[in-house]
């Protein structure tokens, strides 16, 4: 790893055997003729979206999700075979770049419909079904027509059909994700009038997986647990001692300088923190483009050779300052650890979502997608 990160001062490690325990605890919770579709979207979730998928294709996912073409063409051209769906909206211009690629795209309006030409090559799509979350898709009242018109145009390629939950994060409030199950089979059955029983039907991302196993279907998607993270605190407390989840994801830098500071001074930008005794900061050369939320500013923490040190003052757009008077031997170049472990002490993407007042989804796909990825 030493040499991995040579020259570098902030990067961020992902441990492939968490990945690996991830995938295989999915693997466990599905039948054996279940399909599962690895969410690479975002630069997965912030953990690189090449390395990721050249993981999951090795330990044997039969999809890769992406959001865009220009994700899915990145993947391709690294020779990745794996199918891939592209869930996001696919410009009509792009169509023949997906059939020439072999991607699939979501198809979700009509007037995307309407932008289908007849041209002389396939275009493979999955129907999307708006259940409820009312994002993409067709709603159940429009499936029928949506299917004729569709039907009509002989060089779309119905391979799928899917839908998206809106609550499923939450096993106590099952109701709204069982009345989408409903319309989504619903669905499913007028589909099936047009284009036969051969669909690959899917419903469920993690916390459908992991809660309602009715929505299996043909195949799962999986994101934010294959990264080793919850989707709610309400679904890991109800699936506790049953389920585990291994985080991948590790976001480290170093110390750039250590200096000391007398008592009565004040820290960072607009001077919002004033120090109450003498103290030895050390400053860090990472912030808020990097990831390390603003919104950290005196209320943060870091660890540093296995112990906590507090964010002072204002975190800024390239460094930050933090409190290390009570920590022996802090000097330049010390590593430091921003999400993971250190030690006994942790600091988790849960931890900064709370104290952030936003979720663990958000943490991870923020960080700076130029920061380097060591897959290990």
């Amino acid at each position: 790893m030493q040499d991995k990160r040579a020259g570098i001062r902030t990067w961020i490690e992902i441990d492939k055997s968490a990945l690996k325990h991830n995938y295989n605890v999915f693997r466990g919770l599905i039948a054996p003729n279940v399909k599962l579709m690895a969410i690479a979207k975002s630069n997965a979730y912030g953990h690189g979206l090449i390395e990721y998928a050249e993981t999951m294709a090795a330990l044997g996912t039969d999809w890769l999700g992406v959001d865009s073409i220009t994700e899915a063409l990145k993947l391709r051209s690294r020779g990745l075979k794996t199918p891939i769906l592209i869930l996001g909206h696919t410009l009509a211009e792009r169509y023949q770049e997906c059939s020439e690629n072999n991607l699939t795209i979501a198809l979700s309006s009509f007037d995307q419909i309407k932008n289908i030409k007849p041209v002389p090559y396939n275009i493979a799509v999955h129907i999307k079904i708006d259940t409820g979350m009312h994002r993409q898709g067709f709603q159940l009242e429009e499936v029928e027509k949506a299917s004729q018109q569709i039907k009509k145009i002989q060089n779309i390629e119905v391979t799928g059909i899917f839908t998206h939950f809106a609550v499923a994060k939450n096993p106590a409030f099952p109701t709204d994700t069982n009345e989408q199950i409903r319309q989504f089979e619903e669905a499913c059955n007028i589909a099936k009038k047009y284009f036969g029983k051969g669909l690959i039907k899917h419903a469920a991302a993690t916390a459908g997986t992991l809660l309602f196993p009715k929505s299996h279907y043909d195949m799962v998607r999986i994101g934010i647990g294959l990264f080793g993270l919850w989707t709610s605190k309400e679904a890991e407390a109800y699936l506790l001692g049953k389920v585990e989840l291994k985080p991948a994801l590790t976001w480290k830098t170093i110390v750039a300088e250590v200096k000391k500071v007398k008592a009565g001074e004040r820290i960072s930008y607009d001077l919002t923190e004033k120090l109450s005794i003498d103290s030895k900061i050390a400053i860090l050369p990472i912030g808020y483009w990097n990831g390390f939320r603003r919104s950290l500013s005196s209320i943060g923490h870091v660890l540093i050779r296995g112990q906590r040190a507090k964010v002072l003052g204002r975190v800024t757009m390239d460094m930050i300052i933090v409190d290390v008077t009570n920590i022996a031997n802090v000097k330049s170049g010390d590593e430091v650890t921003l999400i993971g472990r250190d030690g006994d002490l942790q600091i988790t993407a849960d931890e900064i979502a709370i104290l952030c007042e936003t979720s663990n989804y958000e943490i991870v796909t923020q960080l700076n997608p130029l920061m380097r990825r060591i897959y290990d």
